[in-house]
């Protein structure tokens, strides 16, 4: 499922938070956005993902706009894990997974066997099904992202969008939540994804995005583009102190 941006302008009412963005995402491929804090990774996936308005632009998703989706079909294609909140209703973890069942079921259908099945096995994939029964307000942060994901999961999504996936995990469960986005996109998935890591996107990124200052400031092959320079200046931190960081963990394996 490709997803294409063109010329955005995104933000809230008359505050911009980014100007010309355009960026494309297809089948199999896995764009991993990298930016600071308040770049606006997350307003801009609010906005492909419909649920802002771009204040110019166009985000067209299979050459259709976004917004002239229907909202079932669109909720059928494309799946969205958020960043990890405390919950209000004290859903058990299977439910919250079960959720994402809803697209795929008609008006007043109840789950079957079969959707409950599926959303046990997505959370089996992220190795949390014995969180199944636990109250999902009573989970840990990394708990509840990984409960997140397994519901997108629960969707078969035809393009999957993440943010900050992996950041409340710990390290076994960075690792198992970034091996499962390289699985989806061989199996064709498109995946759009931002992280504060990146070493992380070098290890799944097909392509990186680099967002600072209100603009994109590069997208490419991710080793051409995240590299010790440009993410120095993206970050604001010294050269060799990005180098140093790259030199070990994730990017050595990658």
């Amino acid at each position: 499922m490709r997803l294409t941006a063109k010329d955005l302008t995104i933000g809230y009412g008359d505050r911009v938070v980014g100007r010309n963005i355009s960026l494309t995402v297809v089948p199999g491929e896995v764009l991993c956005l990298l930016g600071p804090n308040g770049c606006g990774k997350t307003t801009l996936f609010r906005t492909v993902l419909g649920l802002l308005p771009p204040l110019a632009g166009r985000v067209l998703v299979q050459g259709q706009s976004v917004q002239h989706w229907p909202r079932a079909e669109f909720a059928r294609r494309v799946g969205y894990v958020p960043q990890a909140q405390a919950g209000v209703f004290a859903f058990a973890a299977l439910d919250m997974v079960l959720m994402g069942r809803a697209a795929r079921l008609s008006l007043l259908a109840r789950p079957s066997g079969a959707d409950r099945a599926m959303a046990l096995a997505c959370m089996e994939r992220l190795q949390i099904a014995h969180l199944a029964e636990r109250r999902y307000t009573e989970l840990s942060g990394g708990e509840r992202q990984l409960v997140l994901i397994a519901r997108a999961l629960a969707q078969e999504p035809a393009l999957l969008v993440m943010d900050e996936p992996t950041a409340s995990l710990d390290f076994g469960n960075q690792i198992r939540v970034l091996e499962q986005i390289a699985a989806l996109s061989a199996q064709g998935m498109a995946v759009l994804l931002s992280t504060h890591q990146p070493e992380h996107a070098l290890r799944v990124a097909s392509r990186i995005a680099l967002l600072g200052h209100g603009r994109l400031q590069a997208v490419g092959e991710p080793r051409s583009v995240a590299t010790p320079a440009a993410l120095a200046a993206l970050y604001g931190v010294s050269e060799a102190a990005i180098a140093a960081h790259l030199s070990g963990g994730f990017a050595a394996g990658g």
